[in-house]
Formats: structure tokens, sequence, C-alpha cells
């Protein structure tokens, strides 16, 4: 998680008391918003925001969803895509393997079932607690740490392998530089896969029935998704990138885009999670996995 600039645009043409964008998957009941626009939320603000909404939902987030991510689990996606059947990191026994926003540390866990040297990293202190609770239950203790994706705390070319599902990246306010912050910390030749929201999600409401499927507003508006309170001040942001723009941070980072997964919507699969659901998975994609490498 992550993102920030402490004059943010105030721009909010767009403003609404109703969704206006891909907004989290969050508990009503947390009562963290007031307003919800698209305007511009620089670093600092969205790492202050997105901090806190997860420090916040961190024990509801694992209340509704640990079950399906599993205590040790590597599930790439609300799609339910499991690591442990499509093996888009490669062989990892053996590997030294970095994640990328860790949250509880389900993703952690599993790699260092399968062998690996893991650690992972969150910047929510509430979502490591949870993993040192999932640490005591499951018998296997997760490597955790507090960081930020954009100042990683690694020397050069320390991992074979990096990952996120779901975490940082969509988050932070300059993600071209978690990619080259991840590049930096990967050995020639290493893997970094990264799950997010597909981009053309955002053109349609958060809606996981039919008012999910009218496409309302512009692919190309690429100002974040902004939830903040009765002052103004962002309690929640997220980032949207096309896919032009996804590329471009990749390779401009020094990494080799190898694959592009779109899940399909498995047959039987009838869990809704935000905007994922049988309904919309089934005509359009939710969920974007990129596969990529360090070049060498």
């Amino acid at each position: 998680m992550l993102g920030v600039v402490t004059d943010p645009d105030t721009d909010t043409d767009t403003d609404t008391e109703t969704d206006n964008g891909p907004p989290p998957d969050a508990d009503p009941g947390l009562d963290l918003i007031s307003r919800v626009t698209r305007r511009a939320a620089g670093a600092d603000e969205a790492r202050r925001a997105n901090r806190g909404w997860w420090d916040g939902a961190a024990d509801w987030y694992q209340g509704e969803h640990g079950e399906f991510l599993r205590d040790a689990g590597f599930i790439w996606c609300p799609e339910g895509v499991d690591e442990a059947e499509v093996h888009l990191l490669g062989p990892v026994r053996g590997r030294r393997v970095l994640e990328v926003g860790c949250g509880a540390g389900q993703c952690t866990r599993w790699l260092m079932t399968q062998g690996a040297d893991a650690v992972g990293f969150d910047l929510s202190a509430s979502q490591l607690l949870h993993s040192r609770r999932l640490d005591e239950r499951s018998g296997v203790r997760a490597p955790v740490l507090h960081a930020d994706a954009t100042r990683l705390p690694f020397a050069d070319c320390v991992f074979d392998i990096a990952c996120s599902a779901f975490g940082a990246v969509p988050f932070v306010a300059d993600s071209g530089l978690v990619m080259a912050e991840v590049a930096r910390v990967l050995r020639p030749g290493g893997r970094w896969v990264f799950s997010t929201n597909h981009p053309m999600s955002w053109c349609f409401p958060d809606d996981p029935g039919l008012g999910g499927l009218v496409a309302r507003d512009p692919y190309f508006d690429r100002r974040p998704y902004v939830e903040q309170d009765e002052h103004g001040r962002a309690t929640y942001v997220e980032q949207h990138r096309t896919l032009g723009d996804r590329v471009r941070e990749i390779r401009s980072a020094g990494l080799v885009l190898e694959d592009l997964i779109e899940p399909e919507w498995p047959e039987g699969h009838a869990r809704i999670w935000g905007q994922w659901s049988p309904l919309r998975g089934r005509i359009f994609p939710s969920t974007a996995i990129y596969v990529t490498a360090k070049r060498t």
C-alpha cells in the first residue's frame, strides 16, 4: 500500500456523494469517508491516507477475506488464481523472494512452505499485526517488516523474485518508482510479478450487478480515486494507470514484460468481492497480472 502532495489539486468537479470510480471493498460500518471524488493526490497525502485506511480496515478485511486467502496461500486476485496451480513465479525453492505489500503475510507464508527464502513488507502496522496472529495459528512464521514500496530497505541485487498480489502498486502516487525500486533489488534476470485492477475496470461503476456493466468514466482520466472527509482530507487514495502507462513504467525500470494475464472468471466461482462478480467476470476482466523480468 502507499502514495502523496501536501497541497493537492482542489479540482473537485466530479465530487459526488456516491461512487465515482473503483472504490475499495470496504465495510460501510467503518465510516471512514464522507465524499468521493477524482482529483490529484501526491505521494505524502496518499501514503498518509492509505496507511490510515488499512490500519483501520485490517480487522474487517482479514475477517471478510481471510478464509478465501488462507493463512498460508498465494491467491493472485478475486478470480481465485492460485500460484500453486499457475506457477507464475517459476521455481521458488531455494530462491530469495520479496513480497511487496504483503498485508497479513499469506503469500510470504505460502512461499516459505514451498522452500523459498521469503520476506514481506507492508505500510500498514495493523496488517502486520494480523501476520503475527496468522504465524501463531499456522505454525509458519513469515518474516515481515514495516516499509514503504518507494523506499525499499534492501541492498541492490539481493532478490531472485519479487511479487505482489494487489499490494502497493495501485496505491502509490509514483508507481514507476516502485518498479524502479523493485528492479534495483532484483538480481539480473530476476522475476517481478504483480497483480492490480484491470485498467478498463475504471470505466465502470464499482457495482458487481447490472449497474456495473455500463461504462461511465473515461479510460484516459488518470486522476486518482479519492475518498475524503468533510474537511477535504483524503482518507483513501487509489491510482489509475492505462495499460500503456504500465508498460512504459515497466520498460523504464529496466524490466521486460513477458506476459500479461487477464483472468477469466472460473466456472462455478460464485464469490463476489467489490466489483468482481460472476456477472461482470463473464464479460470483461477486472484483474491484470503482469509477469516481468529484469534485463540481464
